[in-house]
């Protein structure tokens, strides 16, 4: 069922991959801000005789039409950066944009489906059905995939399949195991109001301090007592803001953090339970608590015929070697919007590689891709279209 001239037209591509890849690094656009990197993709889509349109704000959808009828399958790649400085400053392709880097991947992503468009446009004639290319803006807040799909980016859509750089796995391997893959994603605020007054005197005052550090140190038993051991979850405070001044009692403190689990009841348990924690913190030291949680991403679980279908292209176009099944991680993917309408799955493609310094954290300074794992990628999309159009 492989297609061995997807095969030989990606690997003769390579070079050209790697060149997108590394211009889409060195320019790298936030959230929402995509603007050149979704006019690049529309020239390129242009040149290849791909019709497409732009998507608000940023974004974009396009379709190769196969000449034979069939079904539709989607293949969705992300474009945006990070808020993060990179530290690769030896690069000659490092980010040009201080503050901004593409420490995930996207650039990536962005590449393998470009060059991956390339090779399927090419056996247009022969596709029985079409291919639908999701170039997708904002999936690191959570945004993207719910305003495509809006726009009716799965609108006739049989099948949705995406990829993502994995810098924890080998390059040359691929998982994509049937079930959850990325847990769902939330995220909580909570302000609590004390009163203020002069250090000296902490009797005439309500620490906000106080309680706010007893709300941060209690609410890790809500995954150790409350939630079932074989239901991972985890409940994460990364920010807290406190005070004004040294010798001030705080009046105010602002907590921020983020909930990520697979089981839905588990997910309803906890966002309860933040909510009674923090009345019931506050209450005892006579302040006042205000909760803001909000539901981000679902958990992304692969469909089993489309994993199934996915080990298959891999068993096939890489060889049985290449298969490889991560265990589920505890990070978000806006991925699980498009599972909402329809059926699909997410792999992930090894690029870690220690020869290299691969191996770096996703969403770390130092994050790289073995550019190996590029024309797997892109092979592997354009495979699975091929493969599912055709079964």
């Amino acid at each position: 069922m492989i297609n061995q001239k997807i095969k030989e037209a990606i690997q003769n591509y390579s070079e050209e991959l790697t060149a997108l890849r590394r211009k889409l690094h060195s320019e790298p656009e936030l959230s929402w801000e995509e603007e050149n990197t979704t006019a690049f993709v529309c020239g390129y889509l242009e040149e290849l005789g791909i019709p497409y349109r732009r998507t608000v704000p940023t974004g974009v959808i396009a379709t190769i039409q196969g000449g034979k009828p069939g079904k539709t399958v989607a293949l969705r790649g992300d474009m945006d950066a990070l808020s993060v400085e990179e530290l690769n400053k030896d690069l000659p392709y490092a980010s040009k944009e201080e503050g901004k880097m593409h420490a995930c991947g996207h650039d990536a992503h962005t590449a393998m489906l470009l060059i991956a468009a390339k090779a399927l446009v090419k056996q247009k004639e022969d596709l029985p059905g079409n291919v639908r290319l999701l170039f997708q803006p904002a999936e690191e807040v959570a945004e993207g995939a719910k305003a495509l799909v809006e726009q009716g980016a799965v609108e006739g859509v049989d099948n949705v399949f995406g990829i993502h750089i994995w810098s924890q796995m080998p390059t040359g391997k691929v998982s994509c195991p049937a079930g959850p893959s990325f847990a769902s994603a939330d995220f909580f605020k909570v302000t609590f109001k004390g009163r203020g007054g002069h250090g000296a005197m902490p009797h005439d005052c309500i620490d906000a301090a106080i309680v706010a550090s007893s709300f941060v140190m209690n609410i890790q038993t809500i995954v150790s007592r409350t939630i079932d051991a074989q239901k991972p979850a985890v409940v994460t405070v990364g920010k807290m803001v406190v005070g004004t001044r040294f010798n001030v009692i705080a009046e105010n403190a602002v907590i921020e953090g983020t909930v990520r689990c697979f089981d839905p009841n588990s997910r309803d348990q906890i966002e309860k339970q933040i909510q009674q924690y923090a009345e019931h913190v506050a209450a005892m030291y006579g302040a006042t608590a205000n909760v803001d949680y909000t539901r981000g991403t679902q958990a992304v679980i692969n469909d089993e015929y489309s994993a199934n279908l996915v080990q298959s292209v891999v068993k096939e176009a890489f060889g049985e070697n290449a298969l490889y099944f991560e265990k589920p991680t505890m990070g978000g993917e806006d991925f699980s919007k498009y599972l909402e309408k329809v059926p699909g799955s997410f792999a992930l493609v090894g690029s870690g590689n220690p020869d290299k310094d691969t191996e770096w954290a996703h969403h770390h300074g130092k994050f790289n891709i073995d550019e190996d794992a590029l024309t797997t990628g892109a092979e592997l999309y354009a495979q699975y279209a091929w493969y599912y159009l055709n079964q």
